[in-house]
């Protein structure tokens, strides 16, 4: 099977395999050649600019908000914060300003970024195409280095969350004491390198579980949409339908179970042993 991409004098994949492989080329600021440093533009700024629409949207359902009916727009946002509300007022016991705004953040962002699975797999490839620019990869969720970045966000808060909780001390103390407590001098300081690396452990794969996860789920769910786009035209109608409707499910369950288990993470994290 072969497939044309050929545009501004640029000659696309010739064949099912060099296809699969130019839809999963990102566009890197070091080229052809990856270094450790470069970044991959695509990721950075599809990411950025959704950042910005979640923004724009909830800033424009604030000032449109009203009384009495509401718009859609006003509909969407109550229902997305209600559902964040309920869950973090399940797991979130404590007091915090800054949980909240945090969970509707990262379910609406993550939304957006697994939703660019949606769009046709050529469409804004071949858009961006037409100014130079041949590589493109359009669902930030599907690039592991962005799952990690926002882990790793999340491993902060986590830390930060436990610092301001029980105090640098109290944090840097239960590192040592727990989980198994020991009574006298002695056993506390034979306990304690066997408790630092079980913290260790636990702390480090909270963020590695909630990157993979998200990155696992949206990677398979855009390599199957590049091998329908690689079908007969009647079966991608066929086949990308069905797709297409349960991926709303996956992409909207993906949002909420990162969004869910930060909201767990940083409950533990504010929790005394």
């Amino acid at each position: 099977m072969t497939t044309e991409h050929a545009t501004g004098g640029h000659a696309g994949p010739a064949n099912a395999t060099e296809y699969i492989q130019h839809h999963l080329s990102h566009l890197n600021s070091a080229g052809e050649h990856v270094a450790f440093n470069s970044i991959n533009l695509d990721t950075f700024w599809i990411s950025l600019i959704l950042g910005f629409v979640f923004l724009g949207m909830f800033y424009m359902a604030s000032k449109r908000a009203t009384a009495g009916v509401p718009g859609k727009l006003q509909n969407f946002v109550e229902w997305v914060m209600e559902m964040v509300n309920e869950t973090v007022n399940s797991a979130f016991h404590a007091k915090s300003k800054v949980i909240a705004p945090l969970a509707i953040t990262i379910f609406v962002w993550v939304w957006l970024m697994n939703a660019m699975d949606f769009l046709p797999v050529d469409l804004l490839p071949k858009v961006l195409s037409w100014f130079g620019v041949h590589k493109l990869r359009v669902v930030p969720t599907a690039d592991v280095n962005h799952t990690f970045g926002m882990s790793i966000g999340v491993l902060i808060c986590i830390i930060g969350f436990s610092i301001k909780a029980k105090g640098a001390g109290g944090w840097t103390k239960e590192l040592f004491t727990a989980p198994f407590h020991a009574h006298g001098t002695v056993a506390t300081i034979l306990l304690a390198p066997v408790n630092f690396i079980f913290q260790m452990l636990e702390l480090f794969a909270k963020p590695i579980s909630l990157s993979l996860r998200l990155f696992g789920n949206m990677y398979a769910g855009e390599l199957i949409f590049i091998l329908i786009a690689l079908l007969p035209w009647w079966a991608q109608w066929l086949l990308g339908g069905p797709w297409a409707i349960f991926h709303i499910l996956i992409v909207t369950l993906q949002a909420f179970v990162f969004m869910a288990l930060t909201v767990v993470y940083l409950a533990l994290a504010v929790e005394k042993h």
